[in-house]
This record gives structure tokens, C-alpha cells and sequence, in this order.
């Protein structure tokens, strides 16, 4: 495609992958981040570190997940391809494989249809509803369809035995988004047999923008 080199969303893909290994949100070689370019996909590539992975070295794919150009992509690529197909209004993707959302996705015995509970007002503004997928080996590209379909009504998901994923805007967006799960997941693991009182149906409706 023409101006495959989209410096600026090289540079902001690059830019978030750093702040997610500072974060301490992954760890070795896990995790991925990517970012819409024109009609193309660019991704971290498979084997990557996101603590050192360069521009030169992004993979490029297409609406479908398959490889374009460009060192081979993540094995988890497909899952970006599905999430950016099922939220037109997103422009990039961030999974981390994060220890504390990583320890829920494990849980038994919760609502899968709602793994988190609202417990700031952050999270029901910046998530909202977190479903939990069944789970699927990484590389499973059986794992496209329940994503793109889930997708369809949440921007971020989590993925059991595995990880979360979130699409936003921008990657900067992803990022925070991926890490309130984080976050709130730590709380829900702190407080986990303790009383709480997460925000009523009422305290989340009023977080929401005006336009929902």
C-alpha cells in the first residue's frame, strides 16, 4: 500500500509498547500492541520484546489478520485483526498478559459475563462491562470469531487462563484502559472475601457520555 511508513503511528505503537513493559504489564517476550495504518494493521512482531522492539521491525497485516509484509507477526496477531473489525471507531489494540488480571482470568465461579465489579469510578468510565471469553490456546485462530463477536459490544475483554485485551481510539487510550483492569483486578484480589460496596447501577449510569 502506499505510505506503509506511517512514521507517526510507528512511533506512537513503539512509544506505548515501552510504557506497557515500564509498567510492568507483561513480562519477557509476552503481550502485544497495535495500531491501525490506512487499510493495514501494523503490529509487534512474534518473539518481541515490547521493552525493546524498534519501528524497522513492526509487522504490517491486513483486515484479516493476514501477514503483509515485514518480520512474521505475533502468533496473536488474528485477535488484533478481530477486535479492529468489530470496533470501526477503534484505531489500536493492547493485550499484556498483566499478573493480577492474568490471576482473575484464572478464577472460577465468576460472572462471566461481568468478571470485574465496578469498584472506582475510573473503571466504569474506562471499561465498563469485562466479559470473560472461554479459553482458547494462544494461536488459536478459533479464538477470531468469539473475539469479533464480543467486541461488538465491549472494547475490552479478557481472555481466560490469559490475559486482557482492550481497543480504544489510540494506543495511548488502549493502554489506559488495559491498565485500570490491571488495577481494578488488583483491588478485586485485595478485597476478595471482604465486604464491598462497588458504585450501584445508578452512580455508573451517570459516568456515562452523554452520547450512550
Amino acid at each position: 500500500m502506499s505510505g506503509l511508513d506511517h512514521a507517526d503511528e510507528r512511533d506512537r505503537l513503539i512509544a506505548t509498547a515501552r510504557a506497557v513493559a515500564d509498567r510492568s504489564l507483561t513480562h519477557g517476550s509476552t503481550g502485544n500492541v497495535s495500531v491501525r495504518a490506512g487499510e493495514h494493521i501494523l503490529v509487534t512482531p512474534t518473539g518481541s520484546s515490547l521493552a525493546t522492539v524498534r519501528a524497522g521491525e513492526l509487522s504490517v497485516i491486513d483486515a484479516g489478520g493476514a501477514h503483509v509484509r515485514g518480520p512474521r507477526p505475533s502468533k496473536e496477531a488474528f485477535l488484533h485483526a478481530a477486535m479492529l473489525r468489530a470496533r470501526p471507531d477503534a484505531g489500536a489494540v493492547v493485550h499484556t498478559h498483566s499478573t493480577h488480571a492474568a490471576a482473575v482470568s484464572c478464577l472460577a465461579r465468576l460472572d462471566r459475563r461481568d468478571v470485574l465489579p465496578p469498584l472506582t469510578a475510573y473503571y466504569a468510565m474506562r471499561v465498563g462491562t469485562l466479559p470473560m471469553l472461554p479459553y482458547f490456546a494462544p494461536g488459536d485462530s478459533r479464538m477470531a470469531a468469539a473475539v469479533e463477536a464480543s467486541a461488538r459490544e465491549h472494547p475490552a475483554l479478557l481472555l481466560s487462563n490469559h490475559g486482557p485485551v482492550a481497543a480504544a481510539a489510540d494506543p495511548e487510550r488502549a493502554l489506559e484502559t488495559a491498565e485500570e483492569i490491571e488495577e481494578t483486578a488488583k483491588l478485586f484480589l485485595l478485597l476478595r472475601g471482604a465486604p464491598t460496596r462497588p458504585l450501584t447501577r445508578a452512580q455508573r449510569a451517570a459516568l456515562r457520555p452523554a452520547s450512550h
